[in-house]
């Protein structure tokens, strides 16, 4: 396989696998910090914004934010 092949494939997989967290982090009701550390680690440009939504609507949904998440979420502004 060709470099840019390697590239395009690793991109593709990359894509999936934080999309796939994004749901799960999207379903739980408290995520866990090694999942959002993974996403974190894996992401790419082209995710950040779902990213921020994802957690921007945990943050809105509770009365009382976790302090990890409004942490999570500034370190990307």
């Amino acid at each position: 396989m060709e470099q840019r092949e390697w590239q395009q494939v690793r991109h593709e997989v990359q894509h999936q696998l934080v999309g796939h967290l994004l749901e799960r982090v999207g379903e739980d009701a408290y995520p866990s910090s090694t999942m959002l550390d993974l996403i974190e680690e894996t992401i790419g440009p082209d995710d950040v914004a779902d990213y921020a939504e994802v957690l921007m609507q945990k943050i809105r949904q509770d009365k009382y934010p976790s302090l990890d998440l409004l942490k999570r979420v500034h370190g990307l502004i």
